[in-house]
């Protein structure tokens, strides 16, 4: 398993750090208005990180995934919008094409995705199917020269702001619903396409949220991303890596909870002795020290295997339900050990509250989780034909 980490990881890791900190006000201010912060994409693309670990060769910075991993951690510990648009543009989008994707498509499109010249969403989540991928009702139908889709997806991240997406729809009604999907990079500025926001979201109020309408959108052939009838592999895929970065970024989401608890408890009196000298509060703090260590582990592992190019379904299933099940309940400790003082914006720890609840629903709910971890602990795996590796990380071929 891995040792330390590498020179380059940590110049990740700081660069990561200070991008963060730079966009804090941004997106401080943009949770309060209700309104999707501007810029972070920008800011995000100027240092490189939207093509983090995408080889040199297709523009990318050629880091590795504990990087992207890193990066994560150190994004969501000043606010979860900053890492949802990395995970959705590189590990959902970019990552996707640069696995599946032929040559010629990934000279096409993934070097203005690494540079931030035009940014990626996934397309899986249908209006009647969620954590239910393989019953999507999108369709493609195929045309001699392409094919015409049509449906509507919903809760997509990026959507309105986005110039592509990864469009997840059947294209075989006959076969079983695992293997009549494909999928396909979707130009938004196609004739057909449309988007709007939903609003009101209790989090992650400064991102840009929304759905994607195809009304007879023509796409041509040379634009389907994998073979026909791999959608629902290539949907998989994309989630492991999807699932890495939320659960990287649920560290952050910890640390930056205990951060705050430890300050406020260690300055706090009642009764004439700080907080922290209190039991019960150092039991709310223990628990989100030992979450964070372990949160931490978890992702690197996962990253590791990443590297190696190895299977890490079970990792990342595994990290997405623990740091994001952990995350929350950090928040929610950090939030009462801050008692009023915490429930107002006077403080950051509602914002990092009201964001760390969706952990939970997203990239397939724990619930599925906790199935897919059953399914793994008792012998079913039936997802074991699923080709969802990586290409395995090459310093020297990425460089």
């Amino acid at each position: 398993m891995f040792a330390a980490l590498t020179e380059h990881q940590v110049e990740t890791q700081t660069l990561a750090r200070s991008i963060a900190e730079r966009l804090r006000e941004t997106v401080v201010a943009a949770d309060r208005a209700g309104r999707p912060a501007e810029g972070v994409a920008a800011e995000l693309a100027s240092a490189g990180l939207l093509g983090l670990c995408l080889p040199r060769r297709y523009g990318g910075l050629g880091a590795d995934y504990l990087a992207l991993g890193l990066a994560c951690e150190e994004l969501e510990a000043v606010d979860a919008t900053l890492r949802v648009v990395l995970s959705v543009h590189l590990a959902l989008h970019a990552l996707g094409i640069f696995q599946w994707g032929t040559e010629s498509q990934r000279e096409r499109w993934l070097p203005a995705l690494a540079r931030g010249e035009r940014l990626g969403m996934f397309g899986l989540t249908d209006a009647g199917a969620g954590s239910d991928p393989a019953n999507l009702d999108s369709t493609a139908q195929k045309v001699a020269d392409g094919y015409v889709l049509n449906g509507l997806k919903r809760w997509i991240s990026l959507a309105g702001q986005a110039d592509q997406i990864l469009w997840i729809a059947r294209t075989d009604a006959t076969a079983p619903a695992n293997e009549g999907l494909s999928a396909f990079i979707l130009d938004t500025r196609t004739h057909g396409v449309s988007t709007g926001p939903i609003e009101g979201k209790v989090g992650l109020r400064a991102m840009h949220t929304g759905w994607v309408r195809c009304q007879d959108v023509h796409v041509p052939g040379t634009d389907r991303l994998g073979d026909e009838g791999e959608g629902f592999k290539i949907a998989m895929a994309c989630l492991d890596n999807g699932r890495y970065t939320v659960g990287a970024g649920a560290a952050g989401t910890i640390r930056a909870a205990l951060r705050l608890s430890k300050a406020y408890a260690q300055q706090r009196e009642t009764f004439g002795r700080p907080l922290a000298t209190r039991q019960l509060i150092q039991q709310k703090v223990a628990h989100m020290a030992r979450d964070y260590e372990l949160t931490r582990l978890l992702y690197l592992q996962a990253g590791w295997l990443k590297n190696r190019g190895q299977r890490n379904t079970r990792e990342t299933s595994l990290l997405k339900w623990q740091a994001t099940d952990t995350a929350f309940a950090a928040a929610d400790s950090a939030l009462q050990i801050l008692g009023a003082e915490g429930y107002s914006d006077a403080q950051p720890i509602e914002r990092i509250w009201r964001n760390a609840r969706v952990g939970a629903i997203y990239e397939g709910t724990n619930e599925i989780h906790q199935l897919i971890q059953a399914g793994y602990a008792l012998g079913d795996r039936r997802d074991a034909l699923l080709r969802c590796e990586l290409p395995a990380y090459d310093a020297q071929a990425w460089s």
